[in-house]
């Protein structure tokens, strides 16, 4: 066991976790970020067609229509103060993202270009608006590669390839973290007097997801099994547009740029159900109605998939009729939507140039996660209680700023606006915190879980496990779900993890880049986001958002406008039987609505 001491441990190095490195350690703090990857492959790198902010540098535009499209666009479980702080703070952050050197796009007069994206409007919903900032269609890879530098350029200490497996408590605060170094199987103890996670979502609890396989929930999986609740769990977004077959994302700026949804019979469906906006409707309406075309036969060839079309000759139709002078052509395609069209040539041998793409929901992206206030600090309860040196930010927290859903580039806003507030208070708190005493044997209870792994002589493959989990959360835990369907799910789910605690076999007994090790390891928390998921919304008795009951397919205002905190009731973070329970006196921050009646909820109409 090594011990390494730094008054900042950041776990995770994407945009969030880089963020909030940058601002710590321009605080004065000593930073270092543990990441299971090398940083600039991190799955921020995913994140494709643009970064939201009101900059009005193609039509006007105002932060109070980002918040509200915010508010409106997550079903209004939004924490309200969080979306104005988002949409006021997106403005300076991508300003300062260009200083920094990043090479968005320009207009022809210099400008940073902007685009449309889905649920983005002006005017309180009046009409779309151009809001996302991009870089060809590789902005999230540009975010990644700009911060990246930066924290180089300002001696932040990175080690890579070590896997974070377990937080380290001194009573109710934290006071550091244990990494596996991957290369060696060598346990590392980071010793710090502030921690961050950043460290990505799960969506590989799904059978047909955009996420790499290392998205795997181990952030939020030990720091739950610590005694901190997950939040809004219940609510995981499906991107609509997710390549067939695969789930590899396909930019939601496609459509902004003025591709079309098309059923079996050619017809653009999205007129019925969203006849405002269309195409450019939030991700939970796009990606519901796409079912329901699959679901009424009007899939393509009679499979489960649609058509995107984004062939010059059908979008310009499309312009014309809806009286817009904007034409595009095959070079605008090439040099906008350049990894669009590598992918789908690559992965499926379609070229969206001359054929339109088939596409399918694929799940994508977790509103819910670690529960934090508006500047990163974790919290236990829903009276908000921070616990001492702990914060999140990116997609592993729940801040709540999506609410029950998320809008189209304000993934990569939440990574700078929030990583950058924890790393402002991360830098604020170490000047007068101390070093808290690391626990007594700090490494032990993580080495008997991973010798127990390690020694694992069943029958049952730890593949077979988890492509059971994504089956069962893809047939009853995904765009539609009923109370029975998810009781299913969750009966499977607490027998499945009876075999992995019981009957696992294990070939690798290695210590080097065990990754058959690391993949059982990574599968026990793959069930805890999964099992927490299920409990959360089985209790949710309303649709909102992403989560769509059919069997209570009202939102409900009166009983409902409340966060879910679901809390293990164990203290074995390695308990074979955990029970759980749900609290839900967590209400929605109004703050908006106080002033402003346009924040009051109602229906949604696109």
């Amino acid at each position: 066991m090594q011990i390494h001491k730094h008054e900042v441990v950041i776990i995770g190095a994407g945009g969030a976790g880089l963020m909030a490195a940058l601002y710590a350690s321009r605080g004065g703090a000593d930073v270092a970020v543990v990441s299971k990857l090398y940083p600039t492959r991190s799955h921020t790198g995913a994140a494709l067609g643009g970064i939201g902010a009101a900059l009005g540098n193609l039509e006007e535009d105002k932060p109070i229509w980002h918040a509200f499209d915010t508010v409106k666009g997550g079903d209004y479980l939004a924490d309200q103060d969080a979306a104005l702080i988002l949409a006021e703070n997106a403005v300076d952050a991508i300003v300062e993202l260009e200083h920094m050197g990043l090479p968005f796009d320009r207009t022809p007069d210099g400008r940073i270009s902007q685009r449309r994206f889905g649920g983005h409007t002006s005017n309180f919903g009046e009409k779309p608006v151009r809001r996302a900032c991009h870089a060809a269609d590789r902005t999230g890879h540009m975010i990644l590669q700009t911060l990246y530098q930066q924290c180089i350029k300002n001696n932040v200490n990175f080690f890579d390839e070590y896997h974070v497996v377990d937080v380290l408590m001194n009573g109710d605060a934290c006071v550091g973290a244990v990494a596996i170094q991957l290369s060696t199987g060598e346990y590392h103890v980071f010793h710090a007097k502030a921690v961050l996670f950043a460290t990505g979502g799960w969506g590989r609890v799904w059978q047909i997801t955009s996420n790499a396989h290392s998205l795997t929930g181990d952030g939020a999986a030990v720091v739950f099994r610590r005694g901190i609740p997950m939040e809004d769990m219940e609510f995981y977004q499906f991107h609509p547009t997710g390549l067939y077959g695969l789930g590899v994302l396909l930019t939601e700026g496609i459509r902004g740029e003025g591709g079309i949804l098309l059923n079996r019979n050619g017809e653009r469906f999205m007129e019925k159900y969203a006849p405002k906006i269309k195409d450019l409707a939030s991700r939970d309406v796009v990606s519901r109605s796409i079912y329901l075309e699959v679901r009424d036969g009007r899939g393509i060839n009679g499979r489960n998939y649609v058509h995107l079309d984004i062939r010059p000759q059908t979008v310009n139709r499309y312009l014309a009729e809806a009286g817009e002078t904007r034409r595009i052509d095959d070079d605008y395609i090439r040099k906008n939507l350049a990894e669009t069209l590598d992918v789908c040539r690559t992965y499926i041998g379609v070229d969206p140039l001359t054929e339109p793409i088939p596409i399918q929901p694929t799940a994508h992206y977790s509103m819910g996660g670690i529960p934090t206030n508006i500047d990163a600090e974790v919290i236990r309860d829903a009276a908000g209680t921070v616990v001492r040196g702990l914060y999140a930010a990116g997609e592993v927290a729940c801040v709540s700023v999506h609410g029950a859903n998320r809008l189209g580039t304000n993934s990569l806003v939440d990574l700078v606006v929030f990583g950058r507030r924890g790393g402002m208070k991360m830098a604020e708190f170490v000047k007068t915190a101390e070093f808290l005493p690391l626990p007594n044997n700090p490494t032990e209870q993580i080495q008997a879980e991973f010798e127990r792994l390690r020694k694992s002589n069943g029958k049952t493959r730890v593949h077979e496990l988890r492509t059971r989990m994504q089956k069962v959360m893809m047939d009853h835990v995904s765009v539609f779900r009923t109370e029975e369907g998810m009781n299913t799910a969750i009966a499977e789910l607490k027998e499945l993890r009876h075999l992995y605690m019981t009957d696992i076999c294990i070939d690798d007994r290695g210590t080097k880049y065990n990754t058959d090790l690391m993949e059982a390891w990574e599968l026990g928390c793959l069930l805890d986001m999964a099992e927490s998921t299920a409990l959360s919304a089985v209790n949710r008795k309303e649709s909102r958002g992403a989560h769509s009951r059919e069997d209570y397919k009202a939102r409900d205002d009166v009983n409902w406008l409340v966060h879910t905190l679901i809390h293990r009731n164990t203290d074995d973070p390695y308990d074979a039987n955990p029970t759980y329970t749900i609290d839900t006196n967590r209400k929605v921050n109004m703050s908006l609505a106080d002033v402003d009646e346009r924040f009051v909820p109602k229906e949604r109409v696109y």
